[in-house]
């Protein structure tokens, strides 16, 4: 798959009046998580929910990190997800959790996000 990035918008989930833009998210869907810088996180108000998560970076090095919760935006899609304080040195992207709920698929020829299409129904 070929790799871009995209911009995205991220709101406090509990005053949406602070968020913050994005404007060059790596678009990664082999993380599972999305990692957004924790400087700009503590900008907005977000609070770490979730403390010392443990990781495996793709090189196999374990590293741990704090969660919190915010909006995703891109575009006229949004979601609620969890997201990783990232520290200095880690990549700013957009995780595979975030595409679900954003319900956007990656076309990789023309390296863009785009509509996953129908959810599909709840199956009793």
């Amino acid at each position: 798959m070929g790799s871009f990035h995209t911009g995205c918008k991220v709101e406090n989930h509990l005053d949406r009046s602070k968020g913050l833009r994005i404007t060059k998210a790596f678009v990664d869907t082999g993380s599972e998580y999305t990692w957004i810088p924790a400087k700009r996180l503590e900008l907005i108000g977000v609070e770490r929910e979730k403390k010392d998560l443990r990781f495996v970076m793709a090189n196999g090095e374990v590293i741990t990190r704090s969660v919190g919760f915010v909006i995703i935006r891109v575009g006229k899609a949004f979601t609620i997800d969890e997201v990783v304080f990232g520290e200095p040195g880690d990549q700013v992207l957009l995780g595979a959790r975030s595409l679900e709920g954003l319900n956007l698929s990656v076309d990789a020829r023309q390296k863009k996000l785009v509509a996953s299409g129908p959810l599909p129904a709840a199956v009793a």
